[in-house]
C-alpha cells in the first residue's frame, strides 16, 4: 500500500495506473504534476509578471524532471521562468536576496520535504520581501503564505485507509490501483490571515469563486 505525491509509474511502484500488476495498490496525489497549474494561477494573479522563480531542491530525485516540466510549461504560456536550486536551510535566506536581485515577480515551490519543513521561514521571508508565491501544500497558507494549489491530503489518506481495509479483508491488491486524488483546493491568505477557500476539480483550468 502506498500514498505518495509523485508518479507511481515513474517511481517504479506500478506498471501503469490502470493495470498496476504485482501486489501493490494505493493513492498518488501527483502534487509534482501540478506545477503547470500553479504557474497558470500566478499568471492569472499577476497579469504583467516578469520573471517567475521555481524553487527546486537539486538533491530530490524528482528535481530534474520537475524543472524540465516547469520550463516547458512556462514556455508554452509565454512566461519567463528561472529555476533556483535550494538544497539546505542555509540557502533559504540567501535565496530571497537572489529573488530581489533578479527582480522576481513571484515564485513557486516544488514538492520537497525541505521546503515543507521550512514553510514558516519561507512564508515570513516572502511577506517581508513582498514577493507573491504559490506553494505545493496548504500548510504554507496556515503559516502565512499567500496561496497554495494542492491535492486534498485528507482525502488521499482516507482513500488509502479504505484500500488498506479492503486488503485486510482479503481483497487482492488489484483494483482500485494507483488512483490520483481528484480534488484540488486553492487557498488564499489575505493580510488578516482569515483565508478564504476556493475549491475546484483537478482537471479544471481555472478556479471558480
Amino acid at each position: 500500500m502506498f500514498a505518495i505525491g509523485g508518479d507511481p509509474v515513474k517511481n517504479g511502484l506500478v506498471a501503469s495506473l490502470n493495470r498496476p500488476g504485482g501486489n501493490v495498490t494505493g493513492v498518488s496525489y501527483l502534487t509534482n504534476e501540478l506545477g503547470a497549474k500553479r504557474l497558470g494561477l500566478l499568471r492569472d494573479l499577476l497579469s504583467n509578471a516578469g520573471m517567475i522563480a521555481a524553487l527546486v531542491n537539486p538533491t530530490n530525485p524528482n528535481a530534474e524532471s520537475d524543472a524540465k516540466d516547469l520550463l516547458a510549461a512556462a514556455q508554452s504560456m509565454g512566461m519567463t521562468l528561472n529555476v533556483l536550486h535550494v538544497s539546505s536551510e542555509r540557502d533559504i535566506d540567501g535565496l530571497f536576496a537572489t529573488l530581489v536581485q533578479r527582480r522576481a515577480s513571484a515564485f513557486l515551490t516544488v514538492s520537497d520535504p525541505l521546503f515543507t519543513s521550512r514553510r514558516q521561514q519561507i512564508a515570513v521571508l516572502a511577506a517581508d520581501h513582498k514577493i507573491p508565491a504559490i506553494y505545493h501544500v496548504r500548510d504554507f497558507t496556515a503559516a502565512g503564505g499567500l496561496m497554495s494549489y494542492a491535492p486534498n491530503i485528507y482525502d488521499v489518506f482516507r482513500q488509502a485507509g479504505v484500500y488498506t481495509g479492503r486488503i485486510l479483508k482479503g481483497e487482492k491488491a488489484r483494483r482500485p490501483a494507483g488512483g490520483a486524488a481528484n480534488q484540488v483546493r486553492v487557498r488564499d491568505q489575505p493580510q488578516d490571515r482569515q483565508g478564504a477557500r476556493l475549491e475546484d476539480s483537478a482537471d479544471a483550468a481555472r478556479p471558480r469563486r
